[in-house]
């Protein structure tokens, strides 16, 4: 039984298989065809829809998502606000109102996606501004791209559209909000559910037979009862990942245990020694803390994916997935992080470096589990780089990835990590190229011996995001972008930290 609110009324549905996209829920139960199907990956936007979940203040927080991709039993204890919930009677929407007076709609298709990231980027704006309407200032630059950056408009329609993301922070909010907005019982029922959920700790959600399962631990302690004795089931999170296997892949998922319920993997707590973080929490969730003490990590974040996914991904499914061109991974191993690990031996700790043992295999046993990612805090004086290569700015896959941690002590490099992704089997660090570095000045002939060193170290293959001659290349020119960094910063007797609107252009046009 999946008990949510749909564009503000409560619903309640049993007998849906396990494997049930929000895309297939609405178009074919729902009889809501205003979401559209476009690439059924995640990656144009056009399925987009709004997820609202208790803020814990007695109100709702809303966040894009792209419905393809995004497993229908995951609406518990949530409100889904799609296209065909944003008007109250003939009044629309601020968003709505905005692209209509802009003329930013064109052929229409993925309009709807569109206005959806518009509604979840005003009703943010207003949530963080008290819904003090007065108060609100225009859009950054940053924060259209980052709200729109995961909406591909086919017809190229993008200035008006821009024009209607500014506009529609002028339209009287009391005038316009949608019915559902103002029913102050709405978060209440909402958060209500999601307790109730909660509080009934591991919740299989058996379909009709042979539908299959979803289950929902809240506890560690169910979720490895439930590895025992379900061993076939599949682990999801954020479903980002695992979901193109049913969309584009047409398998079946018969039977899922959901991890985003589960207390231990939710935890993100600053200690001493470094940020601690549970496996299933979001990059979203990650972003200030990222912005406060891993700059370059959160400027990676702009280049991750989209907003949509953002808000459902997961540092934990990025690193047990082990995709040799995942984001995450390359940074941990500069950062030098550490993965816990639960299973019914106990907990373990291992180096992120000893995870990954070939293509899509990791350290862990049979049926434990990633629990935490620590992160050491960057000592005084140790500084972070990474960059990422892709075919276009936003939402994209990386054709090659580096992540560069060192330390330049008396004019000598130090405790160097050179970590790629993309150039291997899986994400690796480039140890003949550190041992070049180690302990030399950063003159360009040591840094030309990391580079011949580097091609040991990588033999990478070619697919469609770059040859095999491109990616060594490019990786080659990503050290020789490192010295320059560490000479320009050490000409100036201090480390001047990169803006994120010189790192952006300058990786736009990188390849």
């Amino acid at each position: 039984m999946i008990d949510f609110h749909f564009n503000g009324e409560p619903r309640s549905l049993a007998g849906l298989p396990a494997d049930t996209s929000v895309l297939e829920l609405l178009r074919t139960r729902l009889n809501a065809t205003g979401t559209k199907e476009g690439c059924a990956s995640g990656d144009c936007g056009a399925c987009t829809v709004a997820i609202g979940e208790p803020d814990g203040h007695g109100g709702l927080r809303y966040h894009n998502a792209n419905a393809c991709i995004l497993p229908a039993h995951q609406l518990k204890g949530c409100h889904l606000v799609t296209v065909e919930g944003l008007a109250r009677g003939d009044a629309l929407h601020p968003a709505q109102a905005a692209m209509v007076d802009c003329h930013a709609s064109q052929c229409g298709f993925c309009t709807p996606g569109i206005v959806m990231s518009l509604f979840t980027l005003y009703e943010s704006t207003l949530h963080e501004a008290g819904r003090q309407h007065a108060s609100l200032a225009p859009f950054s630059q940053v924060r259209l791209e980052a709200a729109l950056g995961g909406n591909l408009c086919r017809c190229t329609g993008y200035r008006p559209i821009r024009d209607a993301a500014q506009a529609m922070l002028a339209y009287p909010a009391n005038e316009h909000q949608a019915a559902w907005a103002e029913d102050k019982s709405l978060p209440a029922s909402v958060a209500a559910s999601a307790r109730h959920e909660s509080d009934m700790g591991s919740t299989p959600c058996t379909g009709q037979a042979g539908e299959g399962k979803y289950h929902q631990p809240a506890s560690l302690a169910a979720l490895l009862d439930l590895r025992r004795n379900r061993p076939e089931a599949r682990l999801v999170a954020g479903a980002t990942d695992l979901w193109l296997e049913r969309t584009q892949q047409l398998k079946a998922l018969p039977e899922l245990i959901d991890l985003r319920h589960v207390a231990e993997l939710q935890v993100l707590e600053e200690h001493d020694q470094g940020l601690h973080i549970g496996a299933a929490v979001t990059y979203a969730r990650l972003e200030p803390l990222f912005e406060a003490h891993f700059p370059a990590f959160a400027r990676l974040l702009h280049r991750f994916a989209s907003s949509q996914i953002r808000h459902r991904a997961t540092l934990g499914g990025n690193v047990a997935n082990a995709s040799p061109i995942g984001d995450g991974p390359p940074v941990l191993l500069a950062l030098d992080a550490t993965l816990v690990l639960d299973g019914p031996k106990g907990s373990r700790e291992l180096p992120a470096q000893a995870f990954f043992l070939d293509y899509r295999q990791t350290a862990l046993a049979p049926q434990e589990v990633l629990r935490e990612i620590r992160l050491p805090w960057l000592p005084e004086g140790r500084q972070l780089k990474v960059w990422k290569l892709s075919k276009r700015r936003e939402d994209d896959i990386s054709a090659v990835l580096g992540a560069f941690s060192w330390q330049l002590e008396d004019g000598r490099l130090r405790d160097v990590r050179l970590a790629f992704g993309g150039m291997a089997a899986i994400p690796a660090r480039a140890q003949g190229a550190e041992a070049a570095l180690e302990g030399q000045s950063p003159s360009e002939a040591v840094f030309a011996a990391a580079r011949q060193a580097l091609a040991e170290d990588f033999q990478p293959l070619s697919d469609v995001r770059g040859s095999s001659a491109y990616r060594r290349l490019a990786a080659a020119n990503l050290l020789e972008r490192l010295r320059l960094k560490i000479v320009t910063a050490a000409s100036q007797k201090a480390d001047t930290p990169d803006t994120p609107a010189v790192e952006v252009t300058l990786d736009a046009y990188a390849n």
